[in-house]
This record gives C-alpha cells, structure tokens and sequence, in this order.
C-alpha cells in the first residue's frame, strides 16, 4: 500500500476556463476536460462541475448535463469517482423531456453513490446514459 499522489487522480471539468483556474490553483494535478482523458484512467477521479445553476452554465444545459460527459467523467476511476457539483444541479427545472432525461442521470449518479456509502451493493457502477 502507498499513499496517494497527484499521478493517481484525474481532475476532470467541462470547461476549459475551469481547466486553467485549476491549473493555477493545483499544479502538479492533472486536470482537463473529457477529451483529453479518452481513454486514460486513474485510481481516482473527479469530476468538477464547475457552474452553480444550470442557468448559469456556459453553452447551456444540454452541454453541462453531457450523458456522455458525465459517463467518461466518472468511468475513468479505478477506485473512487468523487462529483464535486452544486446541490442545484439536482434541483433543475427541466423543460423538455430531453432534460429530464440529462438531469435524471446525474440524480442517478448521485443516488448510486448514496446507496454506495451506505453499504449497498459492491462494485463499481457509473451512470449509464439514460439511466
């Protein structure tokens, strides 16, 4: 057993503006947006939302909400996925079936986790886009 360094934790946010504040603030990290994680993995990884509101989001709801984005985001960990998000990311008004069905996956996720800490099921699980 070893303790756990910057090499074993992708930090992982939507927005390359969130990427180089990131940068600045933790430099030995390693931190970029789902496409320069493609492929890679780490023991932990988390994933930084990066916006309060879903009205406050840069491009919108559809790009912040990503199945996929969330999927790749969280699916990098070998051990532990850590969501770091506001708690009004859970409480969007959706308007259109095609939010409901971005913002479900993220509560899934969320309730995933709960049930996780709580001593559920063991095994890795990630949000499944359309969960």
């Amino acid at each position: 057993m070893r303790p756990i360094g910057w090499a074993d934790v992708l930090v992982v946010t939507p927005y390359n503006a969130q990427v180089a504040e990131l940068a600045r603030l933790l430099p030995d990290a390693r931190i970029g947006t789902v496409d320069k994680f493609q492929g890679q993995e780490a023991p932990v990884s988390i994933y930084s939302m990066a916006t309060s509101s879903p009205e406050e989001a840069p491009r919108g709801m559809e790009f912040l909400y990503s199945l996929n984005r969330l999927n790749v985001a969280t699916s990098r960990a070998r051990c532990l996925a850590a969501l770091v998000a506001s708690p009004d990311l859970v409480r969007v008004r959706a308007r259109t079936p095609r939010q409901m069905q971005l913002a479900n996956a993220l509560c899934r996720f969320i309730e995933l986790a709960a049930e996780e800490g709580r001593g559920g099921s063991s095994g890795r699980r990630t949000a499944e886009p359309g969960a």
